[in-house]
């Protein structure tokens, strides 16, 4: 039978483990370079408070790799505050829908079709569309709009699509008419 607990006999679920004391001489293993070597950055004092990623000194591995994506590179979609990232739908997705019925990011995350309306929604041409459907969405292909006006139905943008801002090309003066005058002039 088991022994009475009371306060003469409590005696911790697992014995403590020794404390490493380094340095205390040759004999106790850790004596001596407290299991530091010998010399070297790693032996001294605060040695261990280098930062992520520090290499020594030399030139760290994500200096040392191409610099072609990351937050400043326009074309690393979505990374930085300037992209934006759209959920495609094909329109031969659509079928689930009613005739007549309105297509909104609300109901295609009814339907199951996404999985929220965080991101903005584009519809994209892929698939036959039989139904004649309202379309409300952020965005659109021209091909998706296609078929979606072919098959009775209307399109409409949540949101207005950024006009992109071309380079202005210098303007080449008019090359003047003076072959044409002189003729005129000297029949005068």
């Amino acid at each position: 039978m088991a022994e009475q607990l009371n306060l003469s006999s409590l005696k911790p679920a697992q014995r403590q483990k020794a404390r490493k004391r380094v340095g205390r001489g040759l004999g106790s293993g850790k004596g001596r370079y407290s299991g530091r070597g010998i010399k070297g950055q790693k032996s001294r004092a605060g040695s261990h408070k280098m930062r992520a990623g520090f290499e020594g000194g030399q030139m760290p591995i994500y200096m040392r790799m191409g610099k072609q994506r990351g937050a400043t590179s326009k074309d690393a979609m979505p990374i930085g505050p300037f992209r934006t990232s759209t959920v495609p739908v094909n329109v031969g997705s659509l079928d689930g829908f009613g005739d007549g019925a309105e297509v909104t990011p609300e109901t295609l995350v009814e339907q199951g079709l996404i999985k929220n309306t965080k991101t903005d929604v584009k519809l994209l041409g892929n698939g036959e569309l039989k139904k004649k459907l309202t379309v409300r969405v952020h965005a659109i292909s021209a091909t998706a709009r296609e078929k979606v006006e072919a098959a009775g139905g209307s399109v409409s943008l949540l949101r207005e699509p950024k006009v992109k801002k071309r380079a202005a090309k210098s303007a080449k003066p008019a090359p003047a008419p003076a072959a044409e005058d002189a003729p005129a002039a000297e029949e005068e």
